[in-house]
């Protein structure tokens, strides 16, 4: 417990010697080696159990347009949305977990041309984009994708509650961009915010992770015993989309599962590194 306790004042002490990015609000926090409980009683897909990991970093913002256009000018790499002309996207009046299929939508415009691009959105982050597109991204970078392990180590920053604040939804607003309204016929921008917001535009949880909850579900590597198929993978934290009506996933239990080509206007992806 006393480890549990002390960790937090370490991982604000790590950050204090990384450089602060234009775009993010620093850039990764060392989760120390050790054994961590994760899961919950009686989850189907994450059931409550202790593991124990090696010590790894931690991006605190998820990835934006910023970061991955610098990877794009730099490769001439092709998402998968840009390729398929298959991404999907969300518009007001459209039924609870209906989604919209864009030929015009990519991580440029993730919402469709008709909706406009990300000029004005370099700090939010990247969307529309496949785990394909989000591992390209973590080779030419030099980072990988947190594995589900350690996504949910990092977002509960020690707390073994649902949420890493405790049980109380109410306050999910303080830290959380996602959707408010009772269902999804009428926009909801009551937090400020229709789709994404910037990266670490909300409250950061005791470790210094921002958007661990909402924003954009973030990829993760590894997989769940009820997987059966190669092409599943899986998101944690739950997206600007969620609500608790539809999809509440924007917990430190929850996990995702998605096809590894699908590309969704919710979909991103923070990294992590050794």
């Amino acid at each position: 417990m006393g480890f549990l306790k002390n960790i937090s004042a370490l991982a604000l002490l790590i950050c204090c010697f990384y450089p602060v990015q234009a775009q993010d609000k620093s850039s990764y926090i060392l989760v120390p080696k050790g054994s961590y409980w994760i899961g919950k009683k009686q989850h189907g897909f994450n059931p409550r159990r202790q593991v124990t990991v090696d010590s790894f970093y931690i991006a605190t913002c998820e990835t934006t347009n910023r970061q991955f256009a610098a990877f794009v000018a730099a490769t001439g790499y092709i998402t998968d949305a840009e390729r398929r002309h298959n991404a999907l996207v969300f518009l007001p009046g459209l039924k609870e977990f209906e989604w919209h299929e864009d030929s015009t939508a990519c991580w440029r415009f993730p919402n469709g041309v008709s909706v406009g691009g990300i000029d004005q959105k370099m700090d939010h982050p990247v969307t529309c984009i496949s785990y394909n597109d989000a591992e390209a991204y973590c080779t030419w970078a030099g980072v990988r994708l947190p594995t589900l392990e350690e996504w949910e180590i990092a977002s509960r920053a020690g707390a073994a509650t649902d949420y890493f604040f405790g049980n109380d939804r109410s306050l999910l607003g303080q830290y959380a961009n996602i959707w408010h309204g009772r269902d999804h016929l009428k926009a909801d921008s009551s937090d400020g915010y229709m789709y994404t917001a910037p990266v670490g535009s909300f409250r950061p949880n005791p470790w210094g992770l921002y958007d661990v909850y909402g924003n954009v579900f973030e990829f993760c590597s590894g997989k769940v015993l009820a997987d059966e198929s190669a092409a599943i993978v899986h998101a944690r934290g739950g997206s600007w989309w969620c609500s608790s009506a539809s999809c509440s996933f924007f917990n430190s239990a929850d996990i995702g599962r998605v096809n590894r080509r699908a590309s969704f206007s919710n979909q991103g992806f923070r990294v992590a590194k050794r």
